[in-house]
């Protein structure tokens, strides 16, 4: 097999990929992605212990344990742009022999949970809940770089939101994915729903700004004023669409083409229907990663 070139997978000077600079051997299994690097504190602070801390720009990532299992948290920062960044490393740090430059024979599948925040698009899902998102469709350009891979239900669900969205236009790079099954049926079950988590389910819009894509208006004119009208009003199947933020799409794609399991989870901290936002968008996410970190250490 040809090695990859040094242009292509770049190592550095203490043997770490180029931007997370992460050795293999400080990345767990199981990866927790978050947006703020200063999130990255308040999710490892539940940890037991910690190995490993490492910062380089906008990526911080810390390792450890909680109750016997090894995780990792690490900031992304915002948008799909970076989530190609940060999927594509930590993929070589598992799948990539960093001595021969090849791709190793057994590849490892990581679990990939993004715990961020987000805009409610339906009036019944409150500020302050959660979203787990079935499915992602993505307005960003992202994959028109790769070539995705998508299952009939999902090549169907893009056909009616470009019919029924974008008015069949086809000038829009779209991006379809569902979550992984085995961790959706973790967090999107009937006992969360009626325990102590008001917890919804649903398609999950990723856009590739926060003011213009996702229909605000400050000073520029909108190509799509009738935007979040037309997002809420959508329907696939059982499927609404739920929510918008700026990640999702781009791991789910990622995840899928590289063999991993992804779930994208959200804090509500905006309902764009009534026009609200949380109170204590902190507490929010406090609940959001206990809730997280108990269900993957099963405690």
């Amino acid at each position: 097999m040809k090695p990859i070139a040094e242009s292509e997978l770049i190592i550095n000077q203490r043997g770490a990929i180029y931007h997370l600079n992460l050795l293999p051997e400080e990345i767990a299994d199981t990866v927790i992605t978050v947006g703020d690097p200063d999130r990255v504190k308040e999710v490892s602070k539940h940890f037991d212990s910690i190995e490993f801390k490492i910062n380089h720009r906008e990526f911080v990532t810390h390792t450890g344990y909680k109750n016997g299992k090894r995780i990792s948290v690490i900031s992304t920062g915002i948008g799909p742009d970076n989530i190609d960044i940060v999927l594509t490393e930590l993929d070589a740090l598992v799948n990539i022999d960093f001595k021969t430059r090849t791709v190793k024979k057994k590849k490892t599948k990581l679990n990939l949970i993004r715990v961020g925040t987000s805009g409610s698009l339906q009036k019944n899902i409150p500020v302050d809940s959660i979203v787990a998102s079935s499915h992602s469709i993505g307005l960003d350009n992202l994959m028109q770089f790769y070539k995705p891979k998508l299952n009939s239900h999902e090549k169907k669900m893009q056909e009616k939101f470009r019919k029924k969205i974008l008015n069949g236009d086809n000038k829009f790079f779209l991006s379809t994915t569902s979550a992984h099954k085995s961790l959706l049926k973790i967090f999107a079950n009937h006992e969360l729903r009626t325990a102590n988590h008001q917890l919804f389910s649903g398609i999950t819009i990723t856009c590739p700004g926060f003011y213009g894509p996702q229909g605000r208006v400050i000073r520029n004119q909108l190509a799509f004023p009738k935007l979040i009208d037309k997002l809420s009003s959508f329907t696939f199947h059982d499927y609404h669409i739920t929510n918008f933020e700026m990640e999702t799409s781009a791991i789910y794609s990622m995840s899928r083409l590289m063999g991993h399991r992804a779930l994208s989870l959200s804090a509500i901290v905006a309902n764009r229907i009534s026009k609200q936002f949380s109170s204590d968008a902190g507490a929010t996410m406090e609940k959001l990663i206990e809730l997280v970190l108990s269900k993957l250490t099963n405690r």
